[in-house]
């Protein structure tokens, strides 16, 4: 029989007494339109439960409180903190939860194990809790966010003036034989004018009268649409010049690219964690693509397409205009390197270039918004 000492029993009592330290949880959350589904895993990975819950604030709570029930949520892994996931993600930030961004599962392992709402989740929280899902979502919350919503409009406006021209093109190809020979030879814009200021004629031809009538419409369509493109492009480069205007001082650097880029980035850019990262998010990052022998990198077609679509537009303008631009592509071409490998290298250069500029002008605008005279003044 095992005797214990005095202070070795009243330590074991004590022991035995103490509470149990709260168990560390892992959150992985399914998230939709209308509902979430959350998954619940401990610190080894062993499933807790699973839940369904409305995508609204109350909902955001009731869904933090369940997994509290379990124990200390540690990290969260949340699929598409870009659109369905945006709210839950800024929720769980506010409470000071870890949150990752989660990909969607793996098409093989889907294959594999079948597709439920509640296997998402718990995919989610594996991906959480291994260290596989590690990046930071945006957080949505600042001037970028609202150029995205400036730049999503402006887009739309753009898309529908294209289609309204190209209908009263169309329109006017049939139309009455005297007021096509008119309005055929001018100019585009002065041509929307002409048809906008277009009267019903009196005739008893109903073709005529209706095409007289669609063209006008169409113009006077065509023209709102150029005064919501102009009102939504000065927005936007308002909202860049407040959160950074040091990428408009760069030659080459549009507003509208300068915006696509500031999009990718973020309100949060350092969540990047350096101007490699930055660059494999525009897709202008090399990649591996060895094989015993053979050393080879590939073109990168991931990414953000937007910013890198915004990355040609600046390397192209100033290839076409910038005096250094044009030297290195001379010396390049002359390595025996193709226009296309060029142009990747000063892809690769202008991101470098961009997320330098991007992290400057943050870190000034949070240091004024945080100064204590600032928040004074603006009182």
């Amino acid at each position: 029989m095992t005797t214990l000492s005095m202070p070795a029993a009243v330590r074991a009592v004590q022991a035995a007494e103490a509470p149990a330290a709260p168990r560390s949880v892992v959150l992985g959350i399914d998230t939709h339109k209308d509902v979430h589904v959350a998954a619940v895993l401990d610190h080894l990975g062993a499933l807790l439960g699973t839940g369904e819950f409305p995508a609204t604030a109350a909902g955001y709570r009731q869904l933090l409180d369940w997994a509290g029930q379990s124990g200390t949520v540690l990290r969260a892994g949340v699929e598409c903190t870009g659109s369905y996931g945006a709210g839950l993600a800024r929720y769980l930030a506010t409470q000071r939860v870890a949150v990752v961004e989660v990909n969607q599962p793996d098409r093989s392992t889907r294959r594999r194990r079948g597709k439920t709402d509640a296997i998402d989740a718990e995919a989610a929280a594996r991906a959480a809790l291994s260290g596989t899902a590690r990046a930071l979502p945006k957080s949505g919350d600042g001037q970028v966010e609202a150029l995205r919503i400036l730049r999503l409009a402006k887009n739309s406006a753009v898309k529908a003036r294209t289609q309204a021209l190209n209908q009263l093109k169309a329109v006017l190809v049939n139309a009455p034989s005297t007021l096509r020979e008119e309005l055929e030879p001018l100019s585009t814009w002065l041509l929307v004018s002409r048809c906008a200021e277009l009267v019903d004629p009196r005739g008893d031809d109903p073709a005529a009268n209706t095409a007289v009538f669609t063209l006008r419409l169409l113009a006077q369509r065509v023209l709102r649409l150029r005064q919501e493109v102009t009102e939504l492009g000065q927005r936007m480069t308002t909202a860049v010049k407040a959160t950074a205007p040091s990428l408009l001082a760069r030659f080459g650097i549009g507003p509208d690219s300068a915006a696509a880029l500031l999009i990718a980035a973020g309100d949060n850019p350092e969540r990047l964690g350096s101007e490699a990262s930055f660059a494999a998010l525009c897709g202008v990052s090399p990649v591996e693509q060895s094989s015993g022998k053979s050393r080879r990198r590939r073109l990168n077609r991931g990414g953000d397409r937007q910013a890198n679509a915004a990355l040609h537009r600046i390397v192209v303008t100033r290839m076409r205009q910038d005096e250094r631009t044009r030297v290195y592509l001379e010396r390049r071409t002359a390595e025996g390197k193709g226009k296309r490998e060029v142009m990747r290298c000063l892809k690769r250069y202008a991101a470098r270039e961009v997320y330098a500029l991007i992290r400057a002008d943050m870190v000034t605008c949070h240091q004024r918004s945080d100064d204590p005279a600032t928040l004074t003044t603006a009182a």
